[in-house]
């Protein structure tokens, strides 16, 4: 892949991330989208370039921070390899610093090395067709869903610990809102959802998101069996290829997507300047 095709993949990927996780609010100002959700992750929480400015970058930066200072929020600007560095350099110059480095990662679907299901159950009719239940070894059971449920939020919420009603009443709003076809996948062990998963497809792309394992559960397979059966049932539905995207320095998680056959692409990461501690709730 030459220079030219690498610029022209991030940007579709930079797209098809932006759809796959819509924002509570936003903002678009001289070809910067302004992205706010109550905090709940920097990518929903960050000024993303889009397009052209037209704006002296002095003033649009402290229009951003107005606007982030009144929501009582940091101001953070995401960073990826097609901005010009020089930008970059003007935020550390600010005094922004480099928050949540993440690490995009790529597979081709006729590469991925997946789990076999045992078997599958289709006990609900369903839009796309999918099992219900697929079973593998060590007693592994995944249930599908096409859609984000209650039940599988209330989930995440636990695994991921959003325990602030603010976030609660606004994140399933997040989800709801995302436009294209999505896969939910859980693990529950005594009625309890103990491991989740989501697949977005996006035309011939699919983004694994949310993939959540309960600290008592680790070691059991949990996350290779929900990423394999959300990549099976995207290759089913038409996707050829699949992204995901991994915090720098969660070892873990490298190490289980590139033994799924993923490899790393690209890496982006946060400038955040805190706002003032009188202004925090």
């Amino acid at each position: 892949m030459n220079t030219d095709e690498r610029d022209q993949q991030i940007k579709y990927m930079e797209e098809i991330s932006l759809n796959a996780w819509p924002s509570y609010r936003i903002e678009l100002y001289d070809g910067w989208l302004l992205r706010y959700s109550h905090n709940y992750t920097y990518r929903t929480n960050s000024v993303e370039q889009i397009g052209e400015s037209t704006i002296a970058l002095d003033e649009k930066i402290a229009y951003c921070e107005e606007v982030y200072s009144s929501l009582y929020s940091p101001t953070s600007f995401k960073i990826h390899p097609l901005m010009d560095p020089s930008f970059d350099m003007l935020l550390e110059e600010k005094g922004y610093q480099v928050r949540h480095t993440t690490q995009v990662m790529c597979a081709d679907l006729q590469d991925v090395c997946l789990l076999t299901p045992d078997a599958t159950e289709y006990l609900f009719e369903n839009r796309y067709h999918i099992p219900t239940l697929v079973h593998y070894d060590r007693d592994i059971t995944v249930a599908l869903r096409p859609d984000v449920t209650d039940e599988w939020l209330m989930g995440l919420f636990s695994l991921n610990g959003t325990s602030d009603p603010t976030l609660r009443r606004i994140v399933p709003k997040m989800y709801a809102a995302i436009p294209k076809q999505t896969i939910v996948a859980s693990i529950e062990l005594d009625g309890c959802i103990v491991a989740t998963g989501l697949a977005i497809r996006d035309r011939e792309w699919v983004g694994i998101y949310a993939i959540y394992v309960s600290p008592s559960c680790w070691q059991r397979g949990y996350a290779r069996a929900i990423c394999s059966t959300l990549l099976w049932q995207a290759r089913e539905l038409g996707a050829e290829k699949a992204y995901l995207q991994v915090v720098k320095g969660n070892a873990r998680g490298e190490k289980l997507y590139e033994s799924l056959g993923f490899s790393d692409f690209y890496t982006y990461w946060f400038r955040s300047l805190d706002y003032p501690s009188a202004l925090r709730l």
